[in-house]
């Protein structure tokens, strides 16, 4: 199994396209699956369509589902940062994907995005990892 670790700045932002570089990353790999984790507390992946409202659409799904106020145990950080630490219980942290002659077979508009709306901390990693068919 090959395994890269690359970083990424995420802002303010609660949705950053991965798609691109996981695409560069399976490019000469040939047939198999991409393992794509994220080894944070407080982000998570999704496959989801952009460019078309989904992003603030996630952002405000997000705001409803684990609003960022001070109702959570977890409080250290800035303000409502225990939903955060919530993230990963509703957007998975891992997700794998099917790779034929080093093309990732995602549908027409989907797109790979790391889930962070952590503002404390806008530098966050992702693992990709290849397994081939050997």
């Amino acid at each position: 199994m090959d395994s890269e670790l690359v970083e990424f700045e995420t802002g303010t932002r609660p949705a950053t396209d991965l798609t691109d570089t996981i695409r560069r990353y399976c490019a000469t790999r040939g047939d198999g699956l991409c393992h794509v984790f994220v080894p944070h507390a407080t982000a998570g992946l999704a496959v989801i369509e952009l460019g078309s409202g989904s992003e603030d659409d996630l952002d405000r799904f997000l705001d409803r589902l684990v609003p960022r106020d001070d109702r959570y145990v977890h409080r250290h950080g800035s303000a409502g940062h225990g939903a955060d630490h919530l993230i990963p219980a509703i957007v998975s942290p891992s997700l794998a994907l099917p790779v034929k002659a080093g093309d990732v077979l995602l549908g027409t508009w989907q797109s790979v995005v790391l889930v962070d709306t952590n503002d404390d901390n806008p530098r966050r990693q992702v693992r990709l990892s290849f397994l081939g068919d050997r």
